[in-house]
């Protein structure tokens, strides 16, 4: 299956939001709102989204933002986000896209790359562990008001 792997572009967006909220259960992703915020990423250089194409469709994306820590010395990768379409999924894709997140990191000088995973995705839990990601620690969030 060849797969090209690119930066993301405005033609993309709508793609984008049919994956992102049909296998990551996001609805605060939708077409509404997704140029606003993706101009707001664009204007930090720190901010990268890349698509997976197959036939110029998109059929998967990584969000990834370079950013500071104090245990690592010139920060790390953090990736926001991974999602392949379901009728794609479990042919490669998902492990390109972070083989090309890791490239991506490499070419930062950045030695980490860290990602959050909800507790019941588990699939994908096992997905991080065969490319050799650690299960380090849980994530917890809280709304402010």
């Amino acid at each position: 299956m060849d797969i090209k792997i690119r930066e993301i572009r405005e033609s993309d967006y709508s793609e984008i939001v049919s994956i992102w909220n049909n296998e990551l259960g996001s609805p605060n992703v939708n077409l509404d709102n997704i140029s606003e915020r993706i101009a707001r990423m664009n204007k930090d250089e720190n901010y990268k989204i890349f698509v997976a194409l197959f036939e110029n469709n998109v059929v998967g994306c990584i969000s990834v933002v370079q950013t500071m820590a104090l245990e690592y010395e010139i920060g790390y990768l953090k990736i926001n986000g991974l999602a392949v379409r379901g009728d794609f999924q479990k042919k490669g894709i998902g492990s390109k896209l972070l083989k090309h997140a890791e490239d991506y990191a490499l070419e930062k000088g950045l030695s980490f790359l860290i990602l959050n995973s909800g507790f019941r995705r588990t699939e994908a839990h096992n997905f991080y562990e065969s490319k050799g990601y650690d299960k380090l620690s849980y994530c917890f969030t809280k709304k402010v008001h």
